[in-house]
């Protein structure tokens, strides 16, 4: 499983916090501490504040060391541990090769280490179940006339397919609202559907929310949801502009609540194949 930098950096920066809040020391007073050890080093509350919350993209290892001195961290394996998850916490994924038409990336780095994936989308097929054709044709319905924007921006989708295919690969469940398939584009309608059936496998459920279950917990808009082994889950709103993520415990059980309710009116993963396989044949 590759290693997501986003995930290592937030796990860094929730153990940082945890170590200080042990200690019952402030920002200050740690700053402080720091700059008298280390004072050839940019040390203020504001960079302390910055790494705890994860506005860091490189936490330089002699700032590491720094602070695990004053938290007292002492034993060599720890330490070495901590240096490890600083130096995973820097590195980069492909999709930064693709930040002129992802930006940071953030959403797909945790999106690869994910073991389970939980999402609805109301008016569009999921990312990792979208073909080429229908990529393209949402990218170009959005505004997108560069040829070469368009085609980097269906590179880039069609990458992040890839984690469905690994021996790794996450558990995908697709809440997909009926309106996401009546907006399928005709040109692109049967190789979509095609390719939705064919998806169906034991580690992704592909199942459809028909109008019929009327009003329901996820109106509001798409998200996901991202488990982790090891980490947090963490909620993924998509908006216009940017994307907002969600890891406060309350809001987290908010849409697992959610998840639930949807699953409950969504039909059966057999039965949503059905309903695909008759939009298919209408398509003809």
């Amino acid at each position: 499983m590759a290693a997501s930098p986003t995930l290592r950096r937030r796990r860094l920066a929730r153990q940082l916090l945890k170590l200080r809040a042990d200690k019952g020391s402030t920002v200050e007073a740690v700053a402080k501490e720091a700059k008298k050890r280390s004072p050839n080093r940019p040390w203020s509350a504001a960079k302390v504040t910055r790494i705890e919350g994860r506005k860091l993209q490189q936490l330089r290892e002699v700032d590491l060391l720094t602070l695990l001195d004053i938290y007292g961290v002492t034993d060599s394996e720890e330490r070495d541990a901590y240096v490890r998850l600083a130096k995973e916490a820097s590195q980069s994924g492909w999709w930064v090769g693709y930040r002129d038409v992802l930006g940071s990336g953030a959403y797909i780095d945790l999106e690869t280490e994910a073991t389970r994936l939980r999402t609805y989308e109301a008016l569009y097929v999921p990312g990792l179940l979208q073909t080429p054709g229908y990529a393209e044709a949402i990218t170009r319905g959005s505004g997108v006339t560069d040829d070469h924007e368009v085609a980097r921006r269906v590179e880039a989708r069609m990458m992040r397919r890839q984690i469905l295919e690994r021996p790794d690969a996450p558990h995908l469940i697709a809440l997909i609202d009926e309106a996401a398939v009546r907006k399928i584009p005709r040109a692109v309608l049967s190789d979509q559907l095609r390719h939705l059936i064919a998806m169906q496998r034991d580690h992704v459920q592909i199942r459809v929310v028909p109008d019929e279950s009327g009003p329901h917990a996820a109106m509001s808009g798409s998200f996901v949801v991202m488990e982790f082994p090891n980490d947090p889950a963490v909620v993924y709103l998509e908006q216009s502009t940017s994307g907002l993520f969600l890891e406060d415990g309350q809001e987290l059980e908010h849409y697992e609540r959610v998840c639930r309710a949807v699953e409950d009116l969504a039909l059966s993963a057999d039965d949503s194949v059905a309903f695909l396989e008759e939009n298919l044949a209408r398509s003809r």
